[in-house]
């Protein structure tokens, strides 16, 4: 199966069935001994062809490596939650133009610990109904997500540093890859927010604005893991220039600022420019050459 980790339209292959879920994720705050109730929409859009036969289940929810990809079957002691989460209506039939509210309870233990847990409440195609249907089984069923990242009241440990902040100071052509390394040695997850500013050096034109929310953006950092953070600068980039580049990083009450000139030169301009260096060195080495000649005819006579 394949997350989808946006909220986007997802069709369903050969049977023309789609899909969306929302929201695509939510933070709640958990009591020990209490019960958390909540709840996701499905939708079966107008421009659905056919009913959507849904089935909702609950994985438990973890990432794997810096770039964080999702892992929806290691059980850890983060994802618990799996266990106290329970779907009221985990299938049934949604007509096109339509939609339905899942209602779901999370029953936190008396005896849970604090910090951080993560489950996803995951819809897909319901194939055994649409077999009894008379619809079309498919191989490749994609899996929309809503994943939940709960903090439970307790003891909670709070151990964040940004390891880098990196801009590089050379590229032959768009885009710009900025980089965050961060880390989370606690046991709930962290927010960190990243603002980019962008002038061209020489004009001072803002070529990124700190005032687009696009540019001002926040990551999630799990619980004991480091997260590789990259964003891509594309617009506006001079094919030829130095671009002024600032990007600032908020995490947990720490700042880190990074500024550098970066040098935009294609591969083209390096030729040429290689090209012409080579020329200028071969004509002095020619004019040299005649100048020794000459002086040698001169020594002669």
């Amino acid at each position: 199966m394949e997350l989808i980790n946006k909220w986007s339209v997802i069709m369903q292959p050969e049977s023309n069935n789609y899909f969306t879920v929302t929201p695509m994720s939510q933070r709640v705050s958990l009591k020990p001994g209490e019960v958390y109730n909540g709840s996701i929409t499905i939708i079966n859009p107008v421009n659905s062809e056919t009913d959507f036969n849904y089935k909702v289940e609950v994985t438990p929810y973890s990432v794997v490596g810096e770039d964080y990809a999702a892992d929806l079957a290691t059980k850890s002691n983060y994802n618990m939650m799996v266990d106290w989460l329970k779907i009221e209506e985990p299938t049934g039939t949604l007509k096109p133009n339509n939609s339905k509210e899942i209602k779901f309870s999370i029953t936190v233990p008396k005896d849970a610990p604090g910090g951080g847990q993560y489950a996803t409440i995951a819809v897909s195609q319901n194939q055994s109904s649409a077999a009894q249907d008379g619809g079309v089984a498919v191989n490749n069923v994609f899996e929309m997500a809503s994943l939940i990242y709960a903090e439970v009241a307790g003891e909670t440990k709070h151990e964040t540093e940004i390891l880098e902040n990196e801009i590089p100071g050379f590229v032959t052509s768009a885009p710009i890859t900025l980089k965050a390394l961060l880390k989370n040695a606690g046991n709930v997850h962290e927010t960190a927010t990243i603002i980019i500013e962008a002038k061209d050096f020489f004009t001072g034109n803002v070529i990124v604005e700190t005032e687009n929310d696009a540019n001002q953006y926040t990551e999630l950092v799990m619980p004991e893991t480091t997260r590789l953070v990259e964003r891509d600068i594309n617009e506006n980039l001079p094919a030829l220039g130095v671009v002024h580049i600032e990007q600032t990083i908020y995490y947990n009450g720490e700042q880190s600022v990074t500024t550098k000139d970066v040098i935009i030169c294609p591969v083209w301009f390096m030729i040429l420019l290689g090209v012409t260096i080579v020329a200028i060195v071969g004509s002095i080495v020619l004019i040299v050459r005649k100048h020794h000649k000459k002086k040698k005819l001169m020594d002669v006579d």
